[in-house]
């Protein structure tokens, strides 16, 4: 698909349905057929596409690539047809035209919640909520809401932003739906807002973020792939997903680093975007089935356990 040359008006009735029938997202988000849920023991792979929300439109050295909209329905439709691909995380714009699309039937859909600290603003730690609210995503029947949280000892706007969490947190929890927290201890440097994706600075990003809210009981956490990834787990009990981020090595040296940090304690899945719906070589296609072959989906173990039994 992502080959083809398109008719540019493929998702015009995108627009005539918003225009004259904009109760049709509801509809759409009723009438899907939900996923099964989470479970132990099988990994999920959940494509993201939150980012142009937030003024991040780039990929590696395109500037601007997420910024055609019918290119990434194109990409997302493409991800979302692997059966292995367990659902999205986006912001509501995305959510929406997805639902309109048919898209989305049978898979997890978490939110995005807080996408106002814009891309090199100098306002980027103050993260506000600008995006779904727990209110919203339950009416959706969506899994949870994914809120990025920037922790900068050095900007005044740090509290306030952990705040903000923290009463996202609480009104999910209210709701029986999943947090999933993206932490990370960040710091300015010549005017940008860098993260710092040293071990230690990692682990702190997760004992902060373990504490917001007044209860832990539905929180995930989603974080990057670092050094000594068998630390950074060992610091928390909560489900986590990895992130993809803008991998600058190869394609082959970003999965081999995935490989290793799933098969920790307490790994859930794969939460990637840009890695799998811009890949650097090969198709949208093949990016995701090489993903979805690093994840345990259960498979061997339910082998050998009825083998264990009609032994």
């Amino acid at each position: 698909m992502t080959g083809a040359v398109k008719d540019p008006r493929r998702y015009e009735h995108l627009s005539r349905i918003r225009l004259e029938d904009p109760d049709a997202v509801r509809r759409a988000a009723a009438g899907r057929t939900p996923h099964a849920g989470p479970s132990a023991g099988r990994q999920n792979l959940i494509v993201a596409a939150d980012h142009p929300a937030r003024g991040a439109l780039g990929v590696g050295d395109r500037p601007t690539i997420m910024g055609n909209r019918r290119r990434l329905l194109d990409r997302l439709q493409e991800a979302l047809a692997n059966p292995a691909v367990d659902g999205v995380l986006a912001s509501p714009d995305i959510m929406d035209d997805l639902l309109l699309l048919g898209a989305l039937d049978g898979k997890l859909l978490f939110g995005s919640m807080n996408r106002g600290g814009l891309a090199r603003s100098v306002n980027e730690v103050e993260d506000r909520f600008t995006g779904h609210t727990a209110a919203a995503l339950q009416e959706i029947g969506a899994t949870g809401g994914k809120m990025l949280t920037r922790i900068c000892l050095g900007d005044p706007a740090t509290p306030a932003a952990l705040e903000a969490t923290a009463k996202a947190i609480n009104s999910l929890a209210q709701r029986r739906l999943v947090a999933m927290v993206e932490p990370f201890m960040s710091v300015w440097e010549n005017g940008r807002l860098r993260n710092d994706l040293s071990t230690d600075a990692v682990m702190t990003s997760v004992a902060i973020a373990s504490g917001l809210g007044s209860t832990s009981a539905y929180t995930w956490l989603k974080l990057p792939v670092v050094r000594d990834m068998e630390r950074v787990l060992a610091s928390t009990t909560m489900p986590t997903v990895l992130l993809g981020g803008d991998p600058t090595g190869s394609p082959q040296e970003t999965y081999s680093l995935w490989e290793e940090a799933l098969k920790l304690p307490g790994v859930q899945g794969l939460t990637v975007g840009r890695t799998l719906l811009f890949p650097k070589t090969g198709t949208v296609s093949e990016a995701v089935a090489a993903a979805a072959a690093l994840l345990d989906t259960g498979t061997a173990s339910n082998t050998r356990s009825e083998q264990e039994v009609s032994n």
